[in-house]
């Protein structure tokens, strides 16, 4: 008999594919702190979790505090100093909630979109080398597949694709 809390077990197929995907996610962030430390110009901020905290606030401009401490699964004042921090920077706005003043947004600034939008060229560079390298037939089924675990994993957002300028979001 199988404890109620246990995990289910997985098929061999499952577990390669979560495995694989964990590989390529630990991957993805040495891509994203190599494309935040290969931009010239400005300071970057400092930590990984500051540019989850820019990478949500960008998706959804005009965000309240409490929402992004939710995305973040973070405690208020973990995102409160980091807020702090992007702000002394010059890559993050605080402005009041228009229909509670109680509550605060977040919406970044330009020169913090700008930020982004080189780490992001940054990043989607060195992707669009690998994938370019790719079979056509492997190229295809990446893309049904990152569809698939996009859907699965937001699945709030079910078929709709977030997008931020000309870039996808995922």
């Amino acid at each position: 008999m199988t404890a109620p809390d246990a995990a289910p077990s997985r098929s061999g197929q499952e577990a390669t594919a979560t495995q694989s995907a964990s590989s390529i996610v630990e991957l993805l962030d040495v891509m994203w702190d190599h494309a935040r430390n290969a931009t010239t110009g400005m300071t970057a901020p400092g930590s990984t979790s500051q540019l989850r905290l820019m990478y949500v606030v960008d998706r959804d401009d005009g965000i309240r505090m409490r929402t992004v401490c939710q995305r973040l699964a973070s405690a208020a004042p973990t995102v409160t100093r980091m807020c702090d921090r992007l702000q002394a920077i010059g890559f993050l706005e605080r402005l009041p909630c228009p229909n509670n003043g109680r509550e605060i947004t977040l919406r970044l600034t330009p020169t913090g979109k700008e930020h982004l939008q080189r780490i992001r060229e940054q990043r989607d560079t060195m992707l669009h080398q690998a994938i370019n390298n790719m079979p056509p037939s492997e190229r295809k089924a990446l893309t049904q597949g990152l569809a698939g675990l996009q859907k699965q994993l937001n699945p709030a957002r079910g078929e709709e694709t977030h997008t931020t300028g000309n870039h996808t979001a995922a």
